[in-house]
């Protein structure tokens, strides 16, 4: 009996599955976007994920701009003069600066969202899935782009109600935004790193709280490095947000500077070049 069920059941499969029509694997770039596809759903049915991507830039420009701005306004300008001039000069310099601070602190959230599923078992089920490997990852981190996008979208739309007029125009903005967006999806990497190497989301936070801090805040987002001391200003131009918000700020002044951008591009190539690697290894010694 228990023969005839066996089978019976090869029969069925047989015709379901047959041996000469088998499923086309997908390749890494399908597996990648289905991927992303997913992180995007997330948002979908967990829509309190895109708070830090909504309050927490407009809380940063409104506060900085009218908080701080007349004062930082007086260093950056040279006059010493406060008040609305100051503020209204300080703004064309800051906000590219906020804009990149903005969006490279979300990256951190990429992180703690790994670390949550790796938890929870479920890139246990996408490790036995016959697709790319890296694709679990990769598109993780592709869906992540859409939250950056709004992020910097809101940032922007802040930053001219507060005042901000590129001189690069759209086309400046437009460019800064893609370069900035490149550069998230690298510096991702290392997040995804200590997603697999620590065991909670609290330590993954910390971490990466730790990390970021001193790169945002010992950089030219606030003030222009000159202000700096001496022994300061050669660390805080080898910063790599420093490199990115000096080729922003460029691209948004409608100045296209092959050497600025490149150096970007060298971060950029750095950060994947390690981190992916070792993610990789990370998460395939979890299986």
């Amino acid at each position: 009996m228990t023969e005839s069920r066996v089978a019976e059941g090869q029969k069925v499969l047989g015709v379901l599955l047959p041996e000469t029509e088998r499923p086309t694997p997908s390749s890494a770039v399908s597996a990648s976007i289905t991927f992303g596809w997913r992180a995007m759903l997330k948002i979908k049915h967990i829509p309190m994920q895109l708070f830090d991507v909504t309050i927490f830039p407009i809380i940063m420009t409104v506060m900085f701009t009218y908080i701080f701005g007349g004062a930082m306004g007086a260093v950056v300008s040279g006059t010493g003069q406060t008040g609305g001039p100051a503020v209204s000069e300080y703004v064309q310099f800051f906000i590219p600066g906020i804009f990149v601070q903005t969006l490279i602190m979300i990256t951190m959230y990429t992180g703690m969202t790994l670390n949550k599923d790796i938890s929870k078992g479920i890139f246990d089920r996408f490790r036995s899935l016959p697709t790319w490997r890296p694709a679990q990852l990769v598109g993780a981190l592709l869906g992540d782009q859409v939250r950056y996008t709004l992020a910097g979208v809101i940032i922007l739309g802040v930053g001219f109600l507060v005042g901000f007029r590129p001189e690069g125009g759209l086309s400046g903005a437009a460019a800064g935004f893609l370069l900035l967006l490149v550069f998230s999806f690298c510096l991702s990497w290392v997040w995804t790193t200590l997603s697999l190497l620590l065991p909670t989301e609290e330590a993954v936070m910390g971490a990466s709280m730790t990390i970021m801090m001193p790169l945002t805040f010992a950089s030219n987002i606030f003030v222009p490095t000159e202000t700096m001391p001496n022994w300061l200003q050669g660390v805080v131009e080898a910063n790599p947000v420093s490199v990115v918000v000096t080729a922003i700020r460029e691209l948004m002044d409608g100045t296209y500077d092959v050497g600025s951008i490149t150096l970007v591009f060298i971060y950029c190539a750095v950060l994947v070049a390690i981190f992916a690697p070792l993610s990789m290894f990370l998460y395939n010694r979890k299986s």
